[in-house]
């Protein structure tokens, strides 16, 4: 599935891109629990956004494995927003494959932050400074 996956992705073919997906396939992403969804008329949608948005979008699997019937793939989305601004993700996605088809996916991407926050601040952020 990771060609397949990757193969429509370079191709920019939204429509080739969920026709990976079973018709009732489910998506979740447990960072984000409100952005889940059902079905692959959704997954078009989404896809058909996103190479609309970021014209040049570009996907470097950069590592996968498989287990039965269910995949990682570590990812590294990069390209550039319609007004020219950088996009950038990465993440893992975790897929069970069933009959050819995607039936259903947890997603564990996020935006590369660029704000040049070191290890420290993002401590103090996130579990607060020791001296607060």
């Amino acid at each position: 599935m990771v060609e397949r996956f990757l193969a429509v992705l370079k191709a920019h073919d939204a429509t080739a891109l969920a026709g990976l997906f079973a018709e009732d396939y489910r998506s979740a992403q447990p960072a984000h629990p409100d952005r889940r969804f059902a079905g692959r008329a959704q997954v078009l949608e989404n896809w058909t956004a996103v190479f609309s948005g970021v014209p040049d979008f570009a996907a470097t699997c950069v590592s996968s494995t498989t287990d039965g019937d269910t995949e990682w793939i570590e990812w590294d989305w990069r390209g550039h927003h319609a007004d020219g601004s950088a996009f950038a993700m990465c993440g893992v996605i975790i897929l069970r494959v069933q009959g050819g088809l995607i039936r259903d996916m947890r997603l564990y991407m996020e935006p590369v932050d660029q704000s040049g926050q070191d290890i420290r601040a993002a401590v103090d952020e996130l579990y607060g400074s020791p001296d607060s």
